[in-house]
């Protein structure tokens, strides 16, 4: 079926669905890349409605045929409308937010106010790469359904556990039942990553891009973890250090 409008309400929903605001008040997000839709539908999380252009169609049939989906087709003045990237491949997919709850027999990574997209997207694929299954975001940290989040995880969301934390509680809920939390900080207190040994289930913390863990969170930390590196660098990006880290506890 074709859409020829802008004013349509399909239309319209993508347009409002750039905005968190709806994406919380709707419980949708959009996904505007063939191959995280297919990595999607193969964990069998089918999407609500899918738009697609005839030039997505005419480059990609293959591959969209096999996934056997109904679709709309619109122009490229339509789908351009409500597209988030400079260079879209022309297929858009609304998903409804999935609620997971963190699995206390594997460890947990806590993101508090990461606020890059792309850090965070970063993060979270790098989750996958090393075997984690649990996030849990804290109120500060950027959207996790945002476009550039999504594009950056490169489909990370759909196999993680992800939860939202607010005022520290799951955290605190983690500590009660026991599993040691580690935090990444630049300082001297801390131990090289090197001497960590962790036998029994974690949470690891990494913090704000300029400003690291807040204060509430080192109180509420067991251990402060930092990665060794030269002089000649005063420290690393938080998702080249989060990869770090991940790596490296997962082969003790």
């Amino acid at each position: 079926m074709a859409i020829t409008s802008k004013d349509n309400e399909k239309i319209k929903l993508l347009r409002k669905l750039k905005l968190k605001k709806y994406r919380e008040q709707l419980a949708l997000f959009k996904v505007e890349n063939l191959k995280i839709i297919s990595e999607a539908i193969a964990g069998k999380i089918k999407p609500e409605q899918v738009i697609v252009t005839q030039d997505f169609l005419d480059k990609y049939n293959k591959e969209f045929t096999e996934l056997k989906l109904d679709y709309y087709l619109v122009d490229k003045k339509v789908y351009k409308s409500f597209s988030e990237l400079e260079t879209p491949q022309g297929i858009c997919a609304v998903f409804a937010k999935v609620e997971t709850k963190t699995n206390l027999k594997d460890p947990v990574i806590y993101l508090n106010a990461i606020n890059d997209p792309g850090n965070l997207g970063a993060i979270l694929r790098s989750a996958v790469a090393f075997g984690y299954k649990n996030i849990i975001v804290d109120e500060l940290c950027a959207d996790i359904y945002n476009s550039k989040t999504i594009q950056a995880s490169k489909g990370a969301i759909f196999k993680l556990n992800i939860e939202q934390d607010e005022g520290s509680k799951l955290l605190d809920l983690l500590k009660m039942k026991k599993l040691k939390v580690l935090a990444s900080l630049l300082n001297q207190k801390a131990h090289n990553l090197e001497e960590i040994k962790v036998k029994n289930n974690y949470c690891l913390v990494l913090g704000n891009e300029s400003r690291g863990i807040d204060d509430e969170i080192k109180s509420r930390t067991d251990e402060f973890i930092k990665i060794k590196i030269s002089s000649n660098m005063e420290s690393l990006n938080v998702a080249s250090a989060a990869a770090i880290i991940m790596h490296h506890l997962k082969n003790l």
